[in-house]
């Protein structure tokens, strides 16, 4: 067992008034929360929710002070769960990190035992943030459409926030797979890049969030993968081929939507909703085994860019200003 260091660096958020302030702090070993399992953090990601925890009107942080941070990986240097052994490489995420607990902004976290994932052979911990809770969410979506009957002969499947984490991966997952997968994405300068990971063409974000009098229009996709939600939902379920699902895990286009019954009544269309922070261990551990073998996103560690603690200011306000292309990780420790 090795002994937490009397001081150590993370990033904090803390509210103050009705304002947030957010800055490199010194911490030991007290202001850490209970758990199983100390962790020596070497990676962890920047996501949208993270910036959301770091703002004042963000409704996310339900703690103050608070380390945001919803994904770590790094290294065991003490347990008290015999099936996590000092010197493991681990994974963990989800659940309340971030929120109402410590997150992964530090250079040591203490977590429960029954949090975390081992890391996957054939998956480096930089790697495992590539894909990280985003990553994660997009096979998840992949997972639960194929388990509805998804094959890749079955039609194109279209993928919205296409250049964000979620959507990112998600196109190389289903490229990578064999799908004929479509790209959406706002972002025009993207096109290129996209269409090089494998898209097979490219559907404007104005198509998808189009306003229609119409309650079904021509069947066209098999599936869809939905981080935006918003105006795009609508459009997704009207355009569905009969017997086609939208796995759904976002709402960066927004929260509220309308549709009409139709789709689901004369089409048999479902709608998945993916929830990546509460699903349970056993679960999750099998998913992310797969992603280091057959849900392997192609591509894997490219489109990153690299922050470290120091940098991480600038990098929550860019994801929240939409200016985020790929996955952003952050460099903790060595």
């Amino acid at each position: 067992m090795t002994a937490l260091p009397a001081r150590f660096r993370a990033f904090v958020a803390e509210k103050v008034e009705d304002r947030v302030e957010r800055a490199i702090r010194d911490l030991g070993p007290g202001d850490l929360p209970p758990g199983e399992v100390t962790i020596r953090i070497a990676w962890s990601s920047v996501n949208y929710k993270d910036g959301l925890a770091t703002i004042a009107n963000g409704k996310v942080a339900r703690i103050s002070p608070l380390i945001p941070g919803i994904d770590m990986a790094g290294t065991v240097i003490a347990s008290d769960d015999p099936a996590i052994g000092v010197g493991d490489e681990v994974i963990a995420h989800g659940y309340d990190f971030g929120v109402a607990r410590h997150g992964g902004y530090a250079e040591y976290e203490r977590v429960p035992a029954g949090w975390v994932v081992p890391l996957p052979a054939g998956l480096s911990a930089r790697e495992a943030m590539a894909i990280g809770t985003a990553g994660f969410t997009a096979a998840l979506s992949i997972v639960a459409l194929e388990a509805r009957g998804l094959t890749p002969d079955g039609g194109p499947v279209v993928v919205t926030g296409a250049t964000g984490g979620v959507g990112r991966t998600a196109l190389a997952i289903l490229v990578e797979r064999g799908y004929e997968a479509w790209a959406s994405t706002g972002k025009v300068d993207a096109h290129a890049e996209l269409l090089a990971l494998g898209a097979a063409g490219i559907v404007p974000r104005e198509e998808v969030t189009a306003a229609s009098s119409r309650p079904l229009e021509p069947e066209r996709w098999a599936a869809a993968v939905d981080s935006v939600g918003g105006a795009t939902l609508p459009y997704l379920l009207r355009t569905l081929r009969y017997g086609g699902a939208v796995a759904a895990s976002g709402n960066t286009g927004g929260a509220p939507f309308s549709t009409t019954v139709f789709p689901f009544i004369l089409r048999g269309v479902a709608l998945l909703g993916i929830d990546s922070v509460s699903l349970p261990i056993a679960e999750r551990r099998r998913i992310w085994g797969r992603l280091a073998v057959d849900l392997r996103p192609r591509a894997l560690g490219e489109a990153i860019t690299e922050v470290t603690l120091d940098g991480l200011e600038p990098a929550l306000d860019g994801i929240l200003a939409g200016r985020a292309r790929g996955r952003w990780i952050v460099r903790i420790g060595g």
